[in-house]
């Protein structure tokens, strides 16, 4: 049986994805606490497999391979994957979704999630938690980033194309409670204001955690 969630996700951003990379694929360039959080989240890795849920354009498996992971972009819709691919294609990319990865178990050794968690209510994230868990190996770890509030926020219009997607805000305590539940131990938490220029005015979280 199709899932809707799945499907709805596909539709929503098969019309947004070539201009999504064009306006987003050099993002971290302007995010120094983002690219802290993810060198301290690939030293923890070592040389382990990393896989990047919600890849998109693979801005961010771009950015650690650049630094010696080992890592695998994986995003539910294709159109996201074809771009990933076109745009960086010394890296592996696939479609998947992040609440089955396609990884046998305890086989990665990292997971990283930069507001891949963002269409997902706070209530159905320990499902996803829970399968990240399950491919990672014992002492692997996860970095989650995502907006911080308590708002659903349903747009018709994205990077100047129209589609239709919802967008879920998180509590951060509601989240940690969510890693713990599915057996994670909280290692550090940061969150920030959002930068002046360049991207959505809302406050970030970023949470690293060790299975």
């Amino acid at each position: 049986m199709a899932d809707p969630r799945a499907a709805k996700l596909r539709k929503g951003y098969a019309s947004i994805a070539k201009n999504y990379r064009e306006t987003l694929v050099d993002e971290l360039r302007g995010k120094p606490l983002d690219r802290a959080f993810l060198d301290a989240f690939a030293e923890r890795c070592g040389d382990g497999t990393i896989v990047e849920v919600g890849c998109g354009p693979g801005q961010v498996a771009r950015y650690l391979a650049e630094r010696g992971a080992h890592v695998e972009g994986l995003d539910l819709s294709p159109e996201m994957i074809a771009e990933a691919n076109a745009a960086h294609p010394g890296l592996a990319f696939r479609v998947g979704d992040m609440f089955a990865l396609p990884f046998a178990d305890a086989s990665v050794r990292g997971i990283v999630a930069f507001y891949a968690i963002v269409h997902t209510p706070t209530a159905e994230l320990a499902a996803a938690f829970r399968d990240w868990a399950r491919v990672l190996a014992p002492g692997g770890v996860v970095a989650v980033a995502f907006h911080i509030g308590s708002e659903q926020v349903h747009v018709e219009e994205l990077f100047g194309e129209k589609t239709s997607l919802d967008f879920y805000m998180h509590d951060p305590d509601a989240v940690s409670r969510g890693l713990a539940d599915a057996g994670f131990a909280l290692e550090a938490r940061l969150d920030r204001e959002p930068y002046p220029t360049g991207e959505h005015p809302s406050k970030r979280s970023y949470l690293l955690a060790r299975r």
